[in-house]
């Protein structure tokens, strides 16, 4: 496994996380929605930093005021403009997946329902020969998240082979509890990119370190220590909360 972390979650930027990662052997998540808010560093330019200091990439395609599944055109069409820019992005930074949410729905209503996941299959179709790998998120963690489910997503990604699968363990956790992780894995571990990485409690989405919240880890530690793809750490906690999640997943993986 291929281990990285988002300087997102852990209030990181790029001059305080490219040498955090080099010092622990990481990748860095980079989260595209920022790099379309703020003035910071091109892809090009996070790559070359990252080949000197040997750190790869993984992204975090655009989420904040998307929607892939929007029952309304415009929206739809700009959240689409959207993630093919993201995708360009990802392709000149050299990220080894990008990692895209499924879609909301203003109202849990048959007419809408249906809508929305015509508009997300529109979207997904798109997405048939993308420059780097696509691996759909598990999220249900509010009414809005459209897929809700390891056998929903498992038939969505049945549709469209083109994508993988990212599972989140926190989200796993708060949608369905401690059996959360691995009712996905069964369901779509042959499907599997990447991984996302944190703890919490079971009520919320709280991005804890690894081993402070309620995340089956023990349980979970056969599967990572076989798991050959790429996952990242996506906990609070600044350069500490970073450390302390390498150091108990090493913990917990050795022989």
């Amino acid at each position: 496994m291929r281990l990285g972390f988002t300087p997102f979650n852990a209030e990181l930027d790029y001059e305080a996380a490219f040498p955090l990662a080099a010092e622990l052997g990481l990748d860095l998540e980079v989260a595209y929605d920022l790099h379309e808010a703020f003035p910071l560093p091109g892809a090009r330019e996070l790559r070359a930093t990252g080949e000197a200091l040997g750190v790869g990439f993984t992204l975090h395609l655009p989420f904040v005021e998307l929607n892939p599944a929007s029952l309304i055109p415009s929206v739809r069409k700009l959240s689409q403009e959207r993630l093919f820019r993201a995708l360009e992005f990802g392709e000149a930074l050299g990220a080894k997946v990008g990692v895209l949410h499924t879609g909301l729905i203003p109202v849990r209503h048959p007419v809408a329902e249906r809508l929305a996941w015509e508009a997300l299959e529109e979207t997904l179709a798109l997405l048939h020969d993308p420059p780097i790998p696509v691996a759909l998120e598990n999220l249900a963690l509010w009414e809005r998240d459209l897929v809700r489910g390891p056998e929903e997503l498992r038939r969505l990604l049945e549709r469209h082979p083109h994508l993988g699968f990212c599972l989140d363990v926190g989200h796993a956790l708060v949608e369905l509890g401690p059996k959360g992780p691995f009712r996905y894995l069964e369901a779509l571990g042959d499907r599997l990119l990447h991984l996302h990485l944190h703890d919490n409690h079971g009520r919320r989405d709280d991005h804890l370190p690894v081993g402070s919240g309620r995340v089956p880890w023990e349980g979970l530690a056969p599967f990572l220590r076989g798991f050959s793809g790429t996952a990242a750490l996506e906990v609070v906690g600044g350069p500490e909360g970073v450390r302390r999640s390498v150091e108990r997943l090493a913990a917990l993986l050795a022989p």
